[in-house]
């Protein structure tokens, strides 16, 4: 791994990650509080999480804090806002990453599970940032980085859900950026191409998926967390105080 760029203005920053416990989300939380920020995290898997502070603890990063909640029941995400608020202060950036990619058949969705993947995908988004707008408001400013993804530029089949829901990801993104503006609150979105974490191996990237990847891709590689990581940085700190309504793809090129 090359050596991390340090952000002084991310030192002492609260900064809230949904999607915490695994995957891009551990990364982010690992990455962020190594430059000194105070993290909270939410997320369902209490094991994940329980390991991932364990894990960071003995790197000696010991003010990670973490909250129990499925993010689709929107009182129960308000709540455990408010919970980390009390722990880490009024929060300065958010990071909204939590998602869920599971493939689905156009045959085989229904109004529930359409409602269930927008809620996971798309709903607690913008929940999550009106809850936080009053304390960045108050702070006289922030930050919300919305994560995307390539999958609907690509025109990929298989999660009509998932990739309406993550093209929607930036309209909202360029939606609050123009309301959050005038109290210094900056909204972008992230835009990660295929990311080589744990699940991604585990459930769908195969040696011919490989192969057509390294042919699509740039950039010669695989992408992997640390990638998304430190593009998160960057528009957490005030190294990108004049950059709003913007998406940052991070795909090696593939798009």
């Amino acid at each position: 791994m090359t050596e991390r760029t340090r952000y002084p203005s991310l030192n002492g920053r609260s900064v809230l990650i949904s999607g915490g416990a695994t995957g891009i989300g551990a990364t982010l939380v690992g990455y962020f509080a190594s430059q000194g920020a105070k993290v909270g995290f939410l997320d369902i898997d209490v094991e994940g999480a329980s390991a991932l502070q364990a894990k960071l603890e003995h790197e000696g990063m010991r003010g990670v804090h973490f909250e129990e909640c499925d993010v689709t029941d929107t009182p129960r995400l308000r709540t455990a806002v408010g919970a980390l608020r009390q722990r880490i202060g009024p929060i300065q950036v958010l990071v909204n990453n939590a998602a869920n990619d599971q493939r689905h058949l156009i045959e085989e969705t229904t109004p529930e599970s359409w409602d269930s993947g927008v809620a996971v995908n798309l709903k607690h988004y913008f929940f999550a940032a009106q809850e936080v707008f009053k304390d960045m408001k108050a702070l006289g400013g922030g930050s919300i980085i919305n994560l995307g993804s390539v999958s609907w530029m690509l025109k990929t089949g298989g999660m009509p859900v998932y990739t309406t829901c993550k093209s929607a990801v930036q309209g909202l993104t360029r939606s609050l950026a123009r309301d959050f503006g005038p109290f210094r609150i900056r909204v972008n979105t992230i835009v990660p191409g295929w990311v080589m974490t744990e699940k991604q191996i585990r459930l769908w990237v195969t040696p011919q998926a490989k192969i057509e990847l390294a042919k699509a891709q740039c950039l010669p590689g695989d992408l992997l967390p640390e990638h998304i990581a430190r593009a998160a940085l960057f528009l957490a700190s005030d190294d990108s105080n004049m950059i709003t309504a913007q998406d940052l793809v991070v795909d090696g090129g593939w798009t």
